[in-house]
């Protein structure tokens, strides 16, 4: 039945629902939960723009009519969208509400934003009449203690900068010649943040996915229960220092802040991106947590780098400027007491990484 989807979405990665055999079933709307696969037809390709993130993480572009495999879930982004899959109606028509394949009723949507993918329901995902769900992927593993030296990278919102700092600090690490685990607790389903941390070097990385949730918004039972299954996977690899990634901010939805309170017994040093130096103050306050250190927008401009001084009290450096690169290192250094001297095996004096930061050697 698999020749049946034509395009299998980046949530459908931890399955083997694109090389094995299974049944399309459509039942009623009251029998739908969070975590199942579906499969649906593309009404309406939205904007020209809309690409959808494939297994592999590579971007595709659609065409009407296509069949598509994703997965329920929800979505409550500040800048771009927000949607639900109980907010599904009986027409069961929805959208995807990101490129990975989460699939909900579209509740609201930002004017910047181009129109988005519509669809249409055809079944649910069976196998020997069972519905197949991402935790049916899942195998539970032994928990025990994650001890690794964490970075932290959490943010004032989605599109801060988070990503592209923790690439960085990732690269800074591998060149010094320690080995790099990266990680992404909190979000909407999307691989392409975690491969951005394999692109510049990480030697693993986890993601909530791995472990059955399209995205970090569910109920707060199920995220610790499915928090210490990760970390308990994370734990299983000999890193000398985790890069993690909270995504969005932790006041929204997406449970971030119990992944930060997990974290903190390991926390060494920890990096907020800004979308502005008012959004440092207020993430402070609010959430009762200083960084040790400010990146993102609101470090862009001297003007912003001071304000944020003025305001919190807090460090801010621009990771994107190649100068702050010594900086950087012997912040790090300090915090986990690490040489991140570049390692003498390193052949080259300069690099730009697979999205085009550059980094230079001290």
């Amino acid at each position: 039945m698999k020749k049946q989807v034509e395009i299998f979405t980046s949530l459908t990665r931890i399955s083997d629902l694109a090389v094995n055999p299974f049944d399309i079933r459509a039942i009623h709307r009251g029998l739908w939960e969070m975590g199942d696969y579906v499969v649906c037809k593309i009404t309406e390709p939205g904007g020209p723009s809309l690409l959808l993130e494939l297994p592999n993480g590579r971007m595709r572009g659609v065409i009407g009519g296509e069949t598509i495999m994703g997965v329920l879930g929800d979505r409550f982004a500040t800048l771009e969208a927000t949607g639900s899959w109980e907010a599904i109606g009986d027409d069961l028509k929805m959208h995807v509400l990101t490129g990975a394949g989460l699939f909900g009723k579209m509740t609201s949507r930002s004017v910047y934003l181009p129109p988005m993918m519509e669809l249409r329901y055809l079944g649910h995902v069976f196998r020997d009449r069972c519905k197949m769900r991402m935790e049916d992927f899942v195998t539970p593993v032994e928990e025990v203690p994650f001890e690794t030296p964490v970075i932290l990278f959490y943010g004032t919102s989605m599109s801060a900068g988070k990503t592209t700092s923790a690439r960085i600090v990732t690269h800074i690490f591998k060149t010094a010649g320690y080995s790099v685990l990266g990680a992404k607790l909190a979000g909407a389903g999307r691989y392409k943040d975690i491969l951005a941390v394999k692109d510049v070097g990480a030697d693993a990385i986890f993601d909530f996915v791995d472990v059955g949730l399209p995205s970090s918004i569910c109920p707060e039972g199920l995220y610790r229960k499915k928090l210490r299954q990760l970390l308990a996977r994370m734990a299983t690899v000999e890193a000398d220092v985790a890069v993690v990634e909270v995504g969005a901010s932790p006041m929204e939805p997406y449970n971030g802040s119990i992944a930060i309170q997990a974290l903190r017994p390991n926390l060494k040093f920890s990096i907020m991106s800004a979308s502005d130096p008012y959004a440092v103050h207020g993430l402070i306050n609010a959430f009762g947590m200083k960084p040790d250190l400010v990146t993102g927008v609101a470090s862009n401009t001297l003007a912003g780098i001071d304000l944020v001084k003025k305001l919190s009290g807090v460090q801010a450096v621009n990771f994107l400027n190649p100068k702050n690169g010594k900086l950087i290192r012997k912040l790090l250094c300090q915090a986990t007491g690490m040489n991140l001297k570049k390692n003498r095996h390193v052949e080259f004096e300069r690099r730009r990484d697979p999205q085009g930061a550059i980094f230079e050697a001290e």
